[in-house]
């Protein structure tokens, strides 16, 4: 597997010919993804480079704001809030120090969140309250997966980037059966050719395996699935209106909530594990 820094080239390549397309197309929603994405690719790169505590920060500061959306679209009080956010910004430095140790904090993390609305002698709301933190702990929690992923994290981010670009574009252009009634712009023929773009893109990074082609075709679908279904919950087209062409901070990374856990518990269970160490993922990120 290539380390960060040898991507950072195919990175900026993939952006810069992308930009031709996006500039060529005149169309201000996709020119303003792009722009997302031409800005948030240096960021995201550089913080891997750091190797896992970069990635550690990285991973905590994308929980939280994903949080602080989440929060406002479930309808969750300060307190619920603020514990999921210390959760979630706990999590990946807890994979990075004492990795050994991220269930047992996670299951602990759910106690506390659990415990936040029945010390609070919620008997009308507690249960709903209760439910929801812990399904975003669990959600926006797997982004700790980053963190142990190694160096396979940055092909991860790059193919399900590239899944979602492929859905949206071959959705359009094919049609034909929707995905689900959770999300009526997304068709089977985008989830199919996206899945097939992501594959692509692991083994161009030299990071295919099952663990993470699955991560790729299945779990980052059912990660945007999952946000469309808590927002026609809450009866909002994005979860938010600060992020250029996207809305919020998960309207962008939705897919790789699910992606990064399911590829991060998959790599540690047998034969995946032994497929990704053979790449030398599991060593470490590059340029760490």
């Amino acid at each position: 597997m290539i380390t960060t820094l040898e991507a950072a080239p195919i990175v900026a390549g993939a952006l810069g010919i992308s930009g031709v397309g996006v500039l060529a197309s005149r169309r201000r929603d996709m020119i303003a993804r792009w722009c997302t994405w031409a800005v948030t690719a240096p960021l995201v790169g550089g913080a891997l480079l750091l190797g896992r505590p970069g990635a550690a920060v990285l991973a905590g500061g994308i929980g939280v704001g994903c949080v602080a959306e989440y929060g406002r679209l479930v309808r969750l009080p300060a307190a619920d809030r603020i514990a999921l956010g210390i959760a979630v910004a706990v999590l990946p430095v807890v994979a990075w120090l004492a990795p050994a140790a991220l269930l047992g904090t996670a299951v602990l993390a759910g106690i506390a969140l659990f415990a936040v609305p029945v010390l609070a002698g919620d008997a009308e709301d507690g249960a709903r309250r209760s439910a929801y933190a812990i399904m975003g702990l669990f959600w926006i929690g797997g982004l700790a997966g980053l963190v142990t992923l190694g160096s396979a994290a940055l092909p991860l981010i790059f193919a399900v980037s590239l899944a979602d670009v492929g859905a949206f574009c071959f959705g359009k252009l094919l049609r034909g059966p929707f995905l689900s009634p959770l999300s009526p712009a997304k068709r089977w023929s985008g989830a199919v050719y996206g899945a097939a773009l992501g594959i692509c893109a692991l083994a161009l990074f030299g990071a295919f395996t099952p663990a993470l082609a699955v991560a790729v075709a299945v779990a980052a679908p059912l990660g945007d699935l999952m946000e469309s279904m808590v927002k026609r919950g809450a009866g909002v087209k994005d979860a938010g209106s600060w992020l250029p062409g996207f809305g919020g901070l998960l309207d962008r990374v939705d897919s790789l909530l699910v992606a990064a856990a399911v590829a991060a518990v998959l790599t540690r269970t047998a034969p995946f594990a032994e497929a990704l160490s053979s790449t030398g993922a599991l060593t470490g990120m590059g340029g760490s």
